[in-house]
C-alpha cells in the first residue's frame, strides 16, 4: 500500500461513478465488460480464468466472423475532373527566387522550432506521394533547418511479421514524437488505402474501414496535443517517366528505381483514383491534406517548408491543447504538466539539508560573537 492508494480511497465514491459511466458507453458486442465481484480471491480468479477459457472456446469453434458492414465509396466524377486532375503542374521557381525562398523559410521553421510554446507540441510530418516525386529531397529541406536532437525520420516499408501480427496501425505508434519535437514519416498509415488496397494485399472491407480508423487514429494526436502535417507530392505521367529514365542511367541513382515502380506506371488510374478518395475521406479540420505540385522540385520544396511553417505558427498561437485558445478537450497534456510542476521543485530531502547547514552556520557565527563579547569583556 502507497500514499496513492489511500488518496484513491478519499475518491472512491467519484470513482465508481466514473467507472459506470465507462462501462455504458465502451460496452460493445465486440468487445463485452464483465464485471466481477473483487471481495474474494480465489471467486475472483477462478471466474476471470473460466471467463476467458469459454470465450476461447466458442472462437475456436465458431467460423470466421462475418466483417461488419462498410459503407461503399460514392464518387460524383461525371466531368473527369478531380482534386488531382485540377492542379497546375506547371508552377515553378527560378533558381535565385528559390536559393532565396529556401533560406527564408528554412531560417523561419528553425525560429518556430526554438520558440518556447513548442515544447508543450509535438509535429507529425506525413509524406505520401507518387514514385519519383521528390519526397526524399523536401524531407532532406525539412531536416537540414532542424536540430538534428529534435527530429526523427521514419522510412516506413511493408511490415515485417511481428508487425502484422499486431494491429494494422500498431507499428505507428513507437514511432510518435515526445513534446519538442517532430517525427517525419516517408511513407505513412495511408498505405493500407493506397497500395494495399490497390495490389489486393487487403479485403475491401479491412481499406474500407480503415478510413475511420486513421481519422481516429489523427483526432486522437490532434487532442494529445501533436500537430499532425500531410503532404501529397504529385507529378504529371510523363514527368514520373523521365525521372525513372534519368534514374536508370545514372549510377548513383540506380538504387531508386526497381520493377515494381515500372510495374506501378501500368496502375496510374487506379492509384490516383486511390489518392482522390483518400483525401475526400481523411482531409479533416484537425489534419487536412496538402497536394503539392512536384513536377518542378524547387517549387514543392518550397511549398512543402511554407506550409509547415505556417501551419505550425498558427497551432502556436492557438495553445495547447485544454487551453482557453485551443477549444480542445483537456487530457493528458493536464497529467503531464501537472507532473511536470512537481518534478520541477526541489526534492525534500535536499530542502532540509540545506536549511540545516544554514541553521549551523547562523548558530556558529551567533557562538563567535558571544566570544568575541567575552574577551571584550
Amino acid at each position: 500500500m502507497t500514499q496513492w492508494n489511500w488518496d484513491r480511497l478519499k475518491t472512491f465514491d467519484k470513482l465508481q461513478d466514473a467507472a459506470g459511466h465507462m462501462l455504458r458507453m465502451t460496452n460493445t458486442p465486440q468487445a463485452p465488460w464483465v464485471v466481477l465481484d473483487g471481495s474474494d480471491d480465489r471467486y475472483r480468479n477462478l471466474t476471470v480464468g473460466k471467463v476467458m477459457l469459454d470465450a476461447i472456446r466458442a472462437r475456436l469453434a465458431s467460423p470466421e466472423p462475418a466483417r461488419p458492414p462498410v459503407a461503399p465509396m460514392v464518387r460524383v466524377d461525371t466531368d473527369g475532373r478531380n482534386v488531382l486532375t485540377e492542379l497546375d503542374l506547371t508552377l515553378k521557381l527560378e533558381d535565385r527566387q528559390y536559393e532565396s525562398e529556401l533560406s527564408r523559410w528554412q531560417a523561419r521553421l528553425f525560429e518556430l522550432t526554438r520558440d518556447p510554446r513548442f515544447k508543450n507540441r509535438a509535429v507529425v510530418c506525413a509524406f505520401e506521394g507518387a514514385d519519383a516525386a521528390g519526397k526524399g529531397g523536401a524531407i532532406r529541406r525539412i531536416s537540414s533547418a532542424l536540430d538534428a536532437r529534435q527530429y526523427q525520420i521514419v522510412p516506413v516499408a511493408a511490415p515485417n511479421e511481428a508487425e502484422k501480427a499486431q494491429p494494422y496501425l500498431w507499428r505507428f505508434w513507437h514511432h510518435l514524437p515526445r513534446r519538442g519535437h517532430l517525427t517525419i514519416f516517408d511513407r505513412t498509415w495511408y498505405g493500407r488505402v493506397l497500395v494495399e488496397r490497390v495490389e489486393g494485399f487487403c479485403s475491401e472491407n479491412d481499406w474500407l474501414r480503415a478510413y475511420n480508423e486513421i481519422n481516429d487514429f489523427e483526432h486522437e494526436l490532434s487532442a494529445a496535443g501533436i500537430i499532425v502535417i500531410k503532404f501529397w507530392l504529385q507529378t504529371s505521367r510523363d514527368e514520373q517517366l523521365r525521372r525513372f529514365e534519368e534514374r536508370a542511367k545514372v549510377p548513383f541513382k540506380q538504387f531508386k528505381i526497381t520493377e515494381e515502380d515500372w510495374r506501378n506506371r501500368e496502375k496510374w488510374d487506379a492509384y490516383q483514383q486511390a489518392v482522390c478518395d483518400m483525401v475526400e475521406r481523411t482531409s479533416t479540420g484537425e489534419a487536412p491534406w496538402t497536394l503539392v505540385e512536384s513536377d518542378d522540385k524547387r517549387y514543392a520544396r518550397v511549398k512543402v517548408l511554407r506550409t509547415l511553417c505556417e501551419r505550425l505558427e498558427a497551432e502556436l498561437e492557438r495553445g495547447i491543447p485544454g487551453g482557453k485558445a485551443s477549444g480542445l478537450p483537456a487530457g493528458i497534456w493536464d497529467d503531464a504538466r501537472a507532473q511536470g510542476s512537481s518534478g520541477d521543485k526541489p526534492h525534500k530531502g535536499r530542502g532540509k539539508t540545506k536549511s540545516k547547514s544554514k541553521s549551523k552556520s547562523k548558530s556558529k557565527s551567533k557562538g563567535k560573537g558571544k566570544k568575541k563579547k567575552a574577551r571584550k569583556g
